[in-house]
């Protein structure tokens, strides 16, 4: 498995524009809140001695990309959770309402389009054409970028500032030689 500064380099490469990394930061949690609704309107009831507990697929998967946030770093990952409980809840108020898919579906589309404007800017492509992962790097990158922001995490912020650059001169040069 690829180290947190691996997945967080191959992102940043492709993400240096600040008018992109804005865009993200509006696009990726319109996203996700779009994924988690339509994942939560649908539940599962399980009853445990007296205690009915609701299980949503958005649940599920939160739990799982959890889990490899844990796998990558430990701090970033438990910020992710209080993004991911918050986000789970407006899930579930806004699941409630008889069009909440069409606000899911609306949301989705709206989110992609703003991340498709920051990458005309940046003029590279998303980093999860090349690499379907990192379609779960892109908020734990947003959540590393807030850490770099207020001061926490120098190293891991120069480390994969410095490789990053490379990554982007790597790929700048193979598209000289192509066109």
């Amino acid at each position: 498995m690829k180290s947190v500064e691996e997945q967080l380099s191959s992102y940043k490469s492709v993400h240096f524009n600040k008018k992109n990394i804005q865009t993200h930061f509006v696009g990726i949690p319109i996203i996700i809140l779009s994924i988690a609704l339509l994942l939560s309107l649908y539940s599962w009831q399980i009853n445990v001695e007296s205690v009915t507990l609701s299980i949503t697929p958005a649940l599920v998967g939160v739990v799982f990309s959890l889990i490899y946030y844990f796998t990558l770093h430990t701090r970033l990952a438990i910020s992710m959770g209080v993004y991911m409980i918050i986000t789970l809840h407006i899930a579930a108020l806004l699941a409630t309402l008889d069009n909440a898919l069409t606000i899911a579906v609306l949301l989705f589309v709206v989110g992609w389009v703003i991340q498709f404007v920051g990458h005309y800017y940046e003029k590279a492509k998303p980093a999860f054409v090349d690499d379907l992962s990192q379609f779960l790097i892109g908020p734990l990158f947003l959540m590393a970028e807030v850490f770099f922001a207020l001061g926490l995490e120098k190293k891991l912020e120069a480390d994969i500032t410095k490789t990053a650059q490379r990554k982007r001169h790597d790929l700048e040069a193979a598209k000289r030689v192509v066109a």
